[in-house]
């Protein structure tokens, strides 16, 4: 089995850019100094998120395909957030030289495929050793005209709601703490989550005041908002119905599923806030926008524990 110290830098990046298809945004792709990609609107949105072995991710719970879909993933979510299309990816990658060469293609061939699924390319990025596997993605995209939808614009009398699912993810990797490896579709949504990326532009074409994407968590993520608004947010349990799956393994775990919906991250649905009436098909309120200090409420009362993932405020 071929090794990364075996192929070297310039030809695991020969293996994972050969022959690959890139979309029309992409006016020049790997090879260069730089990449050169299309922004007609004159503006690009563009974002970073990093990922390590051990953190974000374990190989003995995921694919390397899984890992490079979900490291692809939890950015394209940012774009999608902002009201945006994504049209580009950078990836830098650090790790050992004793990595199997099989690991990083793996690795890659997840990322382009979840950047395909989003309309995006794979247009750069960089290699470097270490003593783990760290990924390093930027996001580039695309307003196409519109403002972005940002997390400081939510108003009194806005309504909140959900794109995507919450909570799976959260399921999964209790889980996998366990010592379970199913059932496939909850232990699936860890692996490799399922953002709504259309609903973010959707959202921005409907009017969204506000957005973000669920990636600590739904009351967390909204807590920014919260904040950025200077708004109190009431969220409604009544209208976070529970997955049959979702309570199923929930009382195999002895487990209240309302937390995973509540604090579970990694799923990268969104959550916005809009006008009365505004909002589109595919979403579903989940409670409302009032005046107040920047706090969010739950059924109109504090949530009593951690709203969700914070990498410095516990162990990993």
């Amino acid at each position: 089995m071929n090794t990364l110290g075996d192929v070297g830098e310039f030809g695991l990046i020969g293996r994972v850019t050969a022959d690959r298809v890139q979309p029309p945004s992409t006016l020049l792709g790997p090879g260069d100094d730089s990449a050169v990609v299309a922004a007609a609107d004159g503006r690009v949105v563009a974002c970073t998120d990093v990922l390590v072995e051990g953190v974000h991710f374990r190989l003995d719970w995921s694919s390397p395909d899984q890992v490079g879909r979900k490291a692809a993933a939890a950015n394209l979510a940012d774009i999608a957030a902002m009201g945006a299309v994504p049209t580009a990816l950078l990836v830098g990658l650090a790790c050992p030289r004793d990595t199997p060469v099989e690991t990083l293609e793996g690795i890659a061939s997840g990322i382009w495929a979840e950047a395909a699924s989003a309309g995006a390319g794979v247009v750069g990025g960089d290699v470097a050793s270490g003593p783990a596997i760290v990924l390093s993605v930027t996001a580039l995209g695309s307003l196409e005209g519109r403002e972005p939808v940002t997390r400081s614009g939510a108003r009194p009398g806005d309504v909140v709601a959900l794109a995507g699912r919450v909570g799976w993810a959260a399921a999964g990797l209790d889980v996998l703490h366990r010592g379970f490896r199913s059932p496939v579709a909850v232990v699936g949504a860890h692996r490799v989550p399922e953002p709504p990326y259309a609903a973010g532009p959707q959202a921005a074409q409907a009017g969204a005041t506000s957005m973000i994407d669920v990636s600590d968590g739904l009351l967390a993520d909204l807590a920014h908002v919260a904040t950025a608004s200077g708004v109190t947010i009431d969220v409604s349990t009544a209208a976070l119905a529970v997955p049959a799956r979702l309570a199923e393994v929930a009382s195999a775990l002895g487990v209240d599923p309302l937390t995973w919906l509540l604090t579970g991250g990694e799923d990268h649905a969104l959550v916005a806030t809009f006008p009365p009436g505004a909002v589109p098909a595919d979403w579903a309120v989940i409670g409302g926008v009032t005046d107040g200090d920047p706090t969010v409420l739950v059924d109109g009362a504090p949530h009593d524990g951690p709203a969700g993932w914070d990498h410095f405020a516990q162990d990993t």
